[in-house]
């Protein structure tokens, strides 16, 4: 829109300096609602305290939701690599284990997604329909016992968690570990996994110079950590085959084709990081937002079976547990009005695309009857849409209804301790009772 003046609050490193993502929600959501406003697509400048590189890097913000479907739409153009979950181009000593399918373009990309489709059978899916009730059952009996706690450790993360271990073949009695390693990942910019004061962070924007080596040291321990269980695994898995999803990956299926012990790891941490870290705060903020909105819950709770589905979808929209992600351009071209080349950088922000007042109105009430409901809480339309969306579903259905069903006065007190970062929307923890 021309003629509009920059938004006040939207300084020079906001959207790449934790500060902004320190702020409280409602902020945030107003400072993006005025970016949209702006037309093309602005640049804005990342901290990149990496050794050698320039301390300010930066990108595209693509904040409409026209802009964040078409570069989606676009591999070809705007690509996943050479990374597409990192602002900063991955360092060498991080990529062997975080350097995903999520950071591939076809036909690398598209091999691993049909080994790794394929590996979900029926046999295997209808054990994990079978889990799901079962885990969820145990998951409310505790609640139930308990009364009162913290709704993301009693609750939120255990499902997902548990879910993703035991389709896997991970043993039960690794789970805990196999979840401190995961917190640790995504709790990459939070001072709780870093070490680093929140003053600090908030005040300079991101970790300085001299933290870059014990974070990484902090991050490169977890991912190997996940490696060599997975890879461990694996090789038993090869000899001695299972009814597990590790067991279907690793061993050819009719096509000849299997994963290698290093496709299987990062398979691995990115099922942890994106499939258990969207389950696990899209059960967090429903509990919340269905606590701040009685209307909606009973609303829900009146027809469940028939409402959950479109809930879910205005949950994921409203909520946005995946931020961002990045892509690189290719080629010279134009979006959204703006002249791009070749290897500048995008930041597709689904939480801002998933407010676009041109395309959902109202955008900023929770309507779990929304309808249409073009969202794009699980990625944009294109090879790299979430392949685990629909097990998210289903287990936020099967978890919810268990929850609701047995619990319906269930509900958050207090604020949520919220995560620290500009990729996650995540809550550490939220109280929660019971009863009203």
């Amino acid at each position: 829109m021309s003629g509009v003046s920059a938004p006040t609050g939207l300084g020079e490193f906001d959207l790449g300096h934790l500060n902004f993502w320190a702020r409280p929600e409602s902020e945030r959501e107003a400072a993006f609602a005025q970016l949209r406003q702006l037309g093309e697509p602005r640049f804005v400048p990342f901290i990149n305290n990496l050794p050698l590189a320039k301390k300010n890097d930066g990108v595209y913000a693509l904040v409409r939701h026209a802009d964040v479907v078409e570069a989606s739409r676009n591999p070809k153009l705007f690509s996943s690599e050479p990374t597409a979950n990192s602002v900063a181009d991955m360092p060498p000593w991080l990529a062997p284990f975080f350097d995903s399918m999520i950071n591939m373009d076809d036909p690398r990309h598209s091999r691993i997604r049909k080994v790794v489709a394929r590996a979900f059978t029926p046999r295997l899916l209808a054990k994990l329909e079978v889990d799901l009730q079962r885990r969820a059952t145990r998951i409310v009996d505790d609640v139930v016992t308990a009364g009162r706690g913290d709704l993301v450790t009693q609750v939120a993360q255990r499902l997902p968690i548990q879910v993703i271990c035991d389709m896997m073949g991970i043993p039960e009695h690794q789970y805990d570990y196999v979840l401190e390693r995961t917190n640790r990942i995504i709790g990459y910019s939070d001072p709780e996994y870093t070490g680093i004061s929140r003053e600090y962070l908030v005040r300079h924007g991101a970790p300085g110079r001299r933290h870059i080596i014990p974070v990484s040291a902090r991050l490169l321990r977890a991912g190997l950590d996940l490696i060599r269980l997975v890879r461990r695994l694996g090789e038993e898995r090869t000899r001695h085959p299972q009814d597990d999803l590790i067991s279907a990956l690793v061993n050819a299926n009719a096509d000849g084709e299997r994963l290698d012990p290093r496709d299987v790891g990062t398979f691995f941490i990115l099922l942890l990081v994106a499939g258990n870290e969207t389950t696990r705060n899209v059960l967090t903020h429903t509990v919340k937002l269905l606590t701040e909105h009685p209307d909606q819950r009973a609303l829900l709770l009146e027809d469940y079976d028939g409402r959950i589905g479109p809930a879910i979808e205005e949950i994921v929209r409203y909520v946005t547990p995946v931020i961002q992600f990045r892509r690189t351009v290719t080629g010279d071209c134009e979006l959204g009005g703006r002249e791009l080349h070749r290897g500048d950088k995008l930041l597709l922000f689904y939480n801002s695309a998933n407010r676009d007042e041109t395309v959902f109105d109202d955008p900023d009430r929770f309507d779990i009857t929304r309808s249409p409901n073009p969202h794009v809480g699980f990625g944009g339309p294109g090879p790299h849409f979430c392949l685990g969306a629909n097990l998210a579903r289903r287990e936020i259905t099967v978890m919810l209804r268990e929850l609701y069903t047995r619990l319906p006065e269930i509900r958050t007190v207090g604020e949520p301790e919220r995560l620290l970062s500009f990729f996650i929307n995540g809550i550490k923890r939220m109280p929660f009772v019971t009863t009203g």
